[in-house]
């Protein structure tokens, strides 16, 4: 009783000022500034992160992916929750996870298919296995989750047919798996033939970061499988649509339900070649695919009109000559038309269509959907875009290619959905003191007509209304050339412009990708340590337009080091830097940079390179993707030496003076520690300069975004110790020869 009456007085209160009840449920009880703490590393183990939200097609509830930090604080686990989307009521647990995922709406909005994956298997602990996930479904009133499906090796990606009877979905599964697992279900015995753990290699690409060592005996196809009329009816048997070699991926249904539409690359060796990859169609019912969309350059995220007769596609058009850099543009074409229909309603737009500001706090698991997304009357498509360090929602006219902005703001919108009539949307939105909350957005006419977001979720409120956050300062400052630069930084809580901070240069990987206004811990907790923190978008960063991404192409490292030591030199202007500590750390194309720099200057107290690379002609022969075409090297090692050499750290290694830490993955195939990490430190202890290599077992390139909970921690405490003992001074031995 009592708890009621008190809901009543909220919901009172709510309806004189305006607000909801959700609204107030949110809202944190907000502490005196000098009552608050600073950000801890060890936070990271309480964070709450909000993934693949679906609105319901009648826009009046939300299911999402809740993520967090299991007990061990070895991995993650995923749950579905929901929310309504007028803040009514606050949102509640609606599966029982705790690895549940890819939640989809059936098309009346009775029913939600989502997969269920088992425990992970995989030995490469950083991320998780997909192997002998299945569908399920769960009525949206709720109740008991009921599978659907019963494949080896698993199934996922669920699609409802337009009728709702039916879910299309891909699998691995190949006739020989399946044929053993049919005489399992017989009760018959297996046939005894010895399998062979030995890989046999052909292909140039035989493993990715992340999901390993890649298996063509296995391409993903797709299937379908009818859904049951009645509870408790038995397990329907799926079908499958397509066979072949080639892999299928994003399969969409047609209006009417006949036809699948997917994306494919039927090419075997696609490295020797330009990127590319085309839209297909195959029958419902099974039949022979057919190419629908072929434009030269590949094709991503599509999305057919609610007529049927456009789709609506990202990707981009490979230029006559290979770029390093290629910016994403958004296309309109009549579905089945020629490559040569395909009109680009961003080639105005100077601008990133689709991916995202690069921080260290999108959700770990459980996916950051940013679809192509028509309009309900069909004059319009709506897309995420990258301008300047802000991702927001864009709103193109598909007849013109007029744009305007959907959603405004210093923020990411990390992930997004729409009801059919694009009436109303959920998104999840980050900012530099927010990881991610839901919002619902009302969308009524023109943009302009839009309504203000409604908050919908604030799981990590409790936690951050006790912490002492600030956000970061937009700076934009000459480099040596007269090229504007834009950078962020992000000054200790409490600052005093009349004291002296170490300086801590931070750089982003890629290299074309941008930091920007999302939540980033490693720079709130470096800052918490006392010291400043300059995180720039150089010359090749994405989101700045095509000329200023493609310019470093043949030039990497090169001038971008030069726009990176002028945004230091602008803040040691300032006169709030301590000149004698300076340290600088960057992970990818942050990690060759940061080895880059030490061979070039002195001026660094300390660096910390993370997941590097120290010689470019290593990594040409050992990364997890093909180098084949002049994107960013004119030709292989042997043909052209110089170049290699003349760009790669270890080949000015005797000029390091620096002390040196290395970051390394030991599960990292996209920049393996063979032709990075592994060489530097090699060859500074012969020349006994101070250096360090720190190895997480089973981690791959993601450690920092996606890694084990625990190791992401302790990489944090290993590179903030490496500078407090370099550049504060601090007695720190963890580091010395035993």
């Amino acid at each position: 009783m009592p708890l009621i009456y008190h809901r009543s007085r909220a919901a009172v209160v709510a309806a004189l000022f305006g607000l909801t009840l959700g609204a107030l449920l949110l809202a944190p009880r907000l502490l005196p500034a000098a009552e608050k703490r600073l950000i801890t590393e060890t936070d990271l183990f309480q964070f709450v992160w909000v993934a693949d939200p679906r609105i319901s097609p009648d826009g009046k509830q939300v299911v999402f992916v809740r993520v967090t930090v299991n007990k061990k604080k070895e991995g993650y686990e995923m749950a579905l929750w929901i929310v309504p989307t007028d803040a009514s009521q606050p949102a509640r647990p609606f599966s029982a996870g705790p690895r549940d995922s890819s939640p989809r709406w059936s098309p009346d909005g009775r029913w939600i298919a989502f997969e269920r994956s088992a425990e992970p298997k995989s030995p490469e602990a950083g991320t998780p296995s997909t192997e002998g996930g299945q569908i399920w479904l769960i009525a949206a009133a709720g109740g008991e989750a009921v599978q659907l499906t019963d494949l080896i090796r698993g199934a996922g990606s669920p699609v409802w047919s337009p009728d709702g009877r039916t879910i299309a979905f891909t699998a691995r599964a190949n006739d020989k798996d399946l044929a053993k697992q049919e005489k399992q279900k017989k009760g018959e015995k297996a046939d005894e033939e010895h399998e062979s753990d030995v890989r046999v290699i052909s292909r140039a690409v035989y493993r990715n970061n992340g999901s390993g060592y890649l298996d063509p005996n296995r391409p993903s196809h797709l299937w379908t499988v009818a859904v049951p009329a009645a509870a408790g009816a038995p397990l329907p048997k799926p079908r499958q649509i397509t066979h072949g070699t080639f892999s299928e991926r994003e399969p969409e249904w047609s209006h009417d339900g006949s036809l699948l539409v997917f994306n494919s690359s039927h090419v075997k060796e696609e490295y020797y070649q330009s990127p590319d990859s085309d839209l297909w169609s195959v029958p419902a019912a099974g039949g022979e695919p057919q190419k629908v969309i072929d434009i030269a350059g590949p094709i991503n995220d599509f999305a057919l009109s609610s007529d049927g007769k456009s789709v609506a596609f990202t990707g981009y058009l490979n230029a006559e000559k290979p770029r390093s850099y290629n910016q994403p543009d958004l296309f309109v074409a009549p579905l089945g038309g020629s490559g040569g229909s395909a009109r680009n309603l961003a080639a105005s737009f100077d601008f990133d269509v689709e991916g995202g500001v690069s921080g260290d706090q999108h959700p770990p698991r459980g996916g950051s959907p940013t679809p192509v997304v028509w309009s309900g009357d069909g004059k319009y498509v709506i897309t995420s875009t990258q301008e300047r360090g802000r991702g927001n929602l864009r709103r193109f006219d598909a007849a013109t290619g007029a744009s305007e902005l959907l959603t405004t703001g210093d923020q990411e919108v990390v992930s997004y959905s729409a009801t059919p009539d694009t009436s109303r949307l959920a998104l999840v939105i980050s900012t530099p003191t927010v990881i991610g909350d839901l919002y619902a957005l009302d969308v009524t006419g023109s943009p302009a007509k839009a309504g203000k977001p409604r908050r919908l979720t604030g799981f990590n409120d409790e936690l951050f209304s006790g912490l002492n956050l600030t956000a970061p300062e937009e700076i934009e400052y000459a480099s040596f050339d007269g090229r504007k630069i834009q950078a962020w930084v992000q000054k200790p809580p409490g600052f005093d412009p009349a004291k002296k901070y170490p300086v801590i240069l931070n750089i982003h990987g890629g290299p074309h990708s941008a930091y920007g206004y999302t939540f980033d811990h490693e720079f709130q907790w470096m800052a918490a340590k006392g010291y400043v923190v300059l995180y720039p978008n150089p010359r090749g960063s994405s989101a700045y337009g095509q000329e200023f991404g493609n310019v470093i192409q043949y030039h990497y490292p090169g001038d971008d080091y030069k726009d990176l030591m002028a945004g230091v030199d602008e803040l040691i202007r300032r006169g709030y830097i301590d000149p004698k500590k300076q340290g600088v750390t960057g992970g990818s194309g942050g990690g060759i940079l940061t080895n880059w720099i030490v061979t070039q200057t002195d001026r660094f107290a300390a660096a910390a390179a993370q997941r590097s690379i120290a010689d470019w002609s290593a990594f040409w022969y050992t990364a997890d993707f093909a180098q084949f075409q002049a994107t960013w090297f004119r030709g292989a090692p042997w043909e052209d030496p110089q170049d290699f050499a003349a760009r790669s750290p270890i080949t000015l290694i005797n000029k390091v003076k620096t002390p040196l830490m290395l970051i390394e993955g030991e599960a990292d195939y996209r920049t393996p520690s063979t032709s990075g990490g592994e060489q530097m430190f090699r060859a500074l202890k012969y020349l006994k300069v101070p250096t360090v290599m720190i190895r997480f077992p089973g981690e791959s390139h993601e450690l920092s975004r996606s890694g084990k909970p625990w190791h992401r921690i302790e990489r944090l405490q290993h590179i903030v110790a490496w500078f407090d003992k370099y550049l504060q001074g601090q007695k720190i031995d963890t580091y010395d020869v035993p």
